[in-house]
């Protein structure tokens, strides 16, 4: 595995929004969402972002990760503000900058565990014998050595959350956004997913902002952010 970035780059922002706003229209009515949303993420940080269902969690880490657009604001990744990118330059600096893993796996069914994860890179037009080469490894980091040639419908919960969280990481992204990673599993094995993500997140420096419900993993993060009424707050809000 490669070696972590350096203190210096610790303290240069990976991810800022200024004044991040969102709005949907619901009829003649116009429901905000996110009203001026103020955040930066620096090298190697955890942060977790609580708050009521419905409090616009989602929207967020989408608008972070490029996936929608805002309605007003800005939203940097690396130093690139995603509202001066088209939407392939925001597709590429996605593919190298940023990870996703989800409640639901989304890996592809037709593909083997090692297929899905060196995805990424193959997309990147990295050699097909590196690209698998790198997805094994990381595979083999994760506990699923022997799971290679297994297709997601042979693999267990776990071990298909594994696989993505894998997938995410095989490009060694500067930022991993993860909404709720552990929502689908079984206690014991949301655990080892969720401390599989902090150990890599501490050995590879990439910076971790999860959506959760779970105060306990919230606790276990270096920030924890609530969402209210559409405003992103510093701590746990009473």
């Amino acid at each position: 595995m490669s070696e972590g970035r350096s203190e210096t780059d610790s303290k240069i922002p990976v991810l800022e929004c200024r004044g991040l706003a969102k709005n949907f229209r619901q009829g003649d009515k116009t429901l905000e969402v996110l009203r001026g949303v103020d955040f930066t993420v620096t090298a190697g940080e955890t942060v977790a972002i609580v708050g009521a269902s419905g409090s616009g969690k989602t929207t967020l880490l989408q608008l972070l990760g490029g996936l929608d657009a805002p309605s007003s604001g800005t939203v940097s990744i690396a130093g690139h503000n995603m509202t001066d990118l088209s939407d392939s330059e925001k597709g590429d600096l996605r593919n190298a900058a940023v990870g996703f893993v989800y409640q639901f796996h989304h890996l592809l069914p037709e593909f083997s565990a090692l297929e899905n994860v060196a995805m990424p890179l193959l997309i990147r037009r990295e050699p097909p014998a590196k690209a698998r080469s790198t997805a094994r490894e990381l595979l083999e980091r994760v506990g699923l050595g022997e799971r290679l040639d297994h297709r997601p419908g042979a693999l267990s919960g776990g071990e298909r959350q594994r696989a993505a969280v894998a997938r995410a990481l095989v490009s060694r992204p500067q930022i991993l956004l993860a909404d709720e990673p552990t929502g689908n599993l079984d206690g014991r094995t949301g655990e080892r997913v969720f401390s599989l993500m902090l150990e890599l997140n501490h050995e590879l420096s990439t910076s971790l902002i999860l959506v959760t419900h779970d105060l306990a993993i919230a606790r276990r993060m270096s920030r924890i952010m609530t969402l209210r009424d559409g405003r992103l707050h510093e701590g746990l809000l009473e």
